[in-house]
């Protein structure tokens, strides 16, 4: 386990050993065929690249295979000590898991209030802190996708250059609204999406879009999600306002007119306590469960003694590994709530299709050496750290509880992303080992690299480079304070990568469950 630390002066090991009962290491750089390995007493029998494993013995066939302790799946053949374990020889197949709900539940302990962090937030009038400050233009259904969208686009930088305050003025169009089931599940989603989009911290004002025939029609949707119409929430319907074009110039007049009062907000000292982080990794490989995945978990574990909240999601990629989510549930509830949610994906939603939860990684997570969902399970619920889990809520539900809590989101960054920020998230915090370009609006998003060559050949993207890990450079402990900072100024106004490129304005997916007629 000291691999993960300063190594004092001496080149880093070959390998890294992630528990004395595992049968394979993972390779810290590539190995060639016929290397012997110092630290397993094993030669290599074929070449390992970095992030992959390599057999410490011979795994009999049908005998799972150990990481960190847990099972990633089960060798498809005997595999002898030396050779290169993936997926042509590793085997996807379920097995029991005890899920002793509670059992390991552990309060986090609070820091005194005179220990607690603060960031430079927009403290709104109902008492919510924003960690930036926009104008949105939501859409109700697609055909308002074009208005919303020309409306942002007339907000040039020119136009607000006597605004300094205000971050920008951003549509959120999407595809659904019409054609959809106008009741149950999908359109109460869709709406509680947009709700949350409408109540964000982030906003300074919002103007909502309708076309006026839609089936998630205005009116219902407020009424259904509680919004009421007044000086931070205006709503607009195309039909009634005569078209396109007078739509348009109302809404530009309506944001104009917003502008002043948005741009005198200043940002000011609050706690931590304030900041909501959705977790997310996308473009994983085999370095994502060693170095960026719980290094961000002890940074959650901080921020959780700090009063915040931590939000993990992607239901297929906790697959596998739930049942260290529920042993440390705060209730027998809270975990029954996590299992009914993961039993839902499997035996309603994805049954017979060739999806993540399944068993198939995506083509970039195999090459990153990644052999299926368990072993890519295993390093995503890493980014929840070690504390317990205090609720469960479904997708974009407003999220209330502090500490550790999971969301039911798809993996597709997107999408789980829109749902978190719906659900309140204020920040992301995103690790990549491939490297993923992504950004998001209203809330920035920093992106945690897993090794060094990738954040070195994207760093125009990547804004944290945990490969220092693997290189000896640090300790856990330091990378997960380090990146706890990293949070704080953001949240405080600090631009992350994506910001300065502008990425964030196609981001907003809301999750499509239902059917299309």
């Amino acid at each position: 386990m000291n691999t993960f630390f300063k190594q004092g002066g001496n080149p880093p090991a070959a390998t890294i050993r992630l528990h004395p009962h595992d049968n394979v290491v993972v390779a810290r750089r590539d190995i060639p065929e016929d290397t012997w390995v110092e630290t397993e007493d094993i030669t290599s029998r074929t070449n390992v690249p970095a992030g992959y494993k390599l057999a410490t013995r011979r795994i009999h066939q049908g005998e799972p295979v150990l990481k960190y302790s847990v099972t990633i799946g089960f060798a498809a053949s005997d595999i002898e000590a030396g050779d290169l374990v993936h997926s042509h020889n590793v085997a996807f197949e379920e097995f029991d898991r005890d899920y002793r709900h509670a059992e390991d539940f552990v309060p986090v302990t609070p820091l005194p209030a005179d220990q607690v962090a603060t960031f430079e937030g927009f403290v709104r009038d109902n008492g919510q802190v924003g960690t930036r400050n926009y104008i949105a233009i939501l859409s109700t259904v697609n055909c308002s996708a074009t208005v919303v969208r020309k409306v942002a686009d007339w907000f040039t930088e020119e136009r607000m250059v006597d605004y300094p305050n205000v971050d920008g003025v951003v549509a959120f169009p999407h595809s659904l609204g019409c054609g959809m089931e106008m009741s149950g599940e999908p359109m109460a989603l869709l709406q509680r999406t947009m709700a949350g989009y409408a109540r964000h911290a982030n906003f300074a004002a919002v103007l909502v879009v309708g076309l006026g025939c839609e089936r998630n029609q205005l009116d219902g949707l407020m009424e259904e999600q509680g919004l009421n119409a007044g000086r931070r929430l205006k709503t607009f319907t195309m039909q009634a306002m005569g078209g396109t074009a007078k739509t348009i110039a109302a809404c530009i007049d309506a944001v104009r007119e917003l502008l002043p009062e948005a741009n005198d907000v200043r940002r000011q000292p609050v706690s931590a306590a304030h900041l909501t982080v959705g977790l997310q990794c996308g473009g994983s490989d085999g370095f994502s469960s060693i170095t960026a995945n719980p290094a961000l978990g002890r940074a959650v574990d901080l921020l959780a003694r700090h009063g915040g909240t931590a939000i993990l999601s992607e239901t297929p990629e906790i697959y596998g590994v739930e049942h260290t989510l529920t042993r440390r549930a705060a209730s027998r509830e809270v975990g029954e709530k996590l299992i009914e949610r993961v039993l839902w994906w499997k035996n309603d939603y994805s049954v017979g299709r060739d999806v993540q939860i399944n068993g198939k990684v995506s083509p970039g997570n195999q090459v990153g050496g990644l052999a299926n969902i368990f072993e890519k399970s295993l390093g995503s619920s890493m980014k929840g750290g070690t504390g317990p889990l205090m609720d469960v809520y479904r997708y974009a539900e407003p999220v209330t509880a502090k500490g550790l809590v999971f969301m039911d989101t798809p993996g597709y960054d997107p999408v789980s992303i829109t749902g978190q920020i719906a659900g309140g998230a204020n920040l992301i915090a995103f690790t990549t080992g491939r490297g993923s370009m992504f950004g998001a609006k209203p809330a920035p998003s920093i992106k945690l690299a897993t090794n060094t060559p990738m954040y070195e050949r994207l760093s125009d993207d990547m804004d944290f480079n945990c490969g220092a890990l693997l290189d000896g450079d640090c300790d856990m402990e330091e990378m997960a304070q380090r990146i706890f900072e990293l949070m704080l100024a953001t949240a405080s106004g600090q631009r992350s990568r994506s910001e300065a490129l502008g990425l964030g304005d196609n981001e907003f997916v809301p999750w499509h469950i239902g059917i299309m007629s």
